[in-house]
């Protein structure tokens, strides 16, 4: 996807309906600097707001997602197109999410292994070696909860027993069971309790 192109499509659409920015903005109930970043190609329309901008425009998602009019005749082919590109962009989202979840944990775990092990072997009063393991633990919750979060929003886990893949809730990834990001979970589609693989491919 263009989001120059579909940027232009935009502030061209919103012309023809002889709207400002701010009359757009107002309709849509955000700020105008909103729809100046989407004309601008800085920013995409959030997709909770995407059919309605589209409504408003009188014009349809798959226009706006290849920034131009697409004739009916050539509707299929495109839509399908689209599809797969945003399928691709997703996987490569994901993918960088994942290795974002590597960046954030490794530092974490190293720096409450370090302080555990000053703790440990350092000769220092003991309410020192307390505060050094407070520390080390403190800042690896948030890192672990973070971390948590991407893994279950990125890509899918897919079952052991039936293939089926699944994004769970935060919850069910919390409290599951696992070895790196292969988790015993509760498959929705056979019922099966396994051990779920984590995969970015639907």
């Amino acid at each position: 996807m263009d989001q120059i192109q579909i940027g232009k499509f935009i502030a061209a659409c919103r012309k023809e309906k002889g709207m400002t920015q701010a009359q757009l903005a107002e309709k849509m109930g955000i700020s105008d600097r909103a729809v100046s970043k989407w004309e601008t190609g800085k920013n995409m329309p959030d997709s909770s707001i995407m059919l309605e901008l589209c409504d408003e425009l009188g014009i349809t998602v798959n226009d706006l997602l290849n920034g131009r009019r697409i004739a009916m005749e050539n509707y299929k082919e495109i839509a399908e197109k689209t599809i797969l590109e945003m399928q691709n962009a997703k996987e490569q989202n994901d993918k960088l999410l994942l290795l974002t979840e590597i960046v954030i944990s490794i530092p974490s775990v190293l720096i409450m292994l370090i302080l555990c092990m000053v703790a440990a072997y350092a000769q220092i009063p003991e309410w020192v070696r307390i505060v050094l393991i407070a520390v080390g633990v403190i800042q690896l919750i948030p890192c672990v909860l973070v971390s948590l979060g991407i893994e279950q929003r990125a890509g899918y886990y897919m079952c052991k027993k039936c293939g089926h893949r699944w994004v769970p809730a935060y919850a069910q990834v919390f409290f599951a069971p696992h070895f790196g990001r292969t988790r015993k979970m509760t498959c929705p589609y056979c019922g099966k309790r396994c051990y779920h693989k984590k995969v970015i491919k639907k």
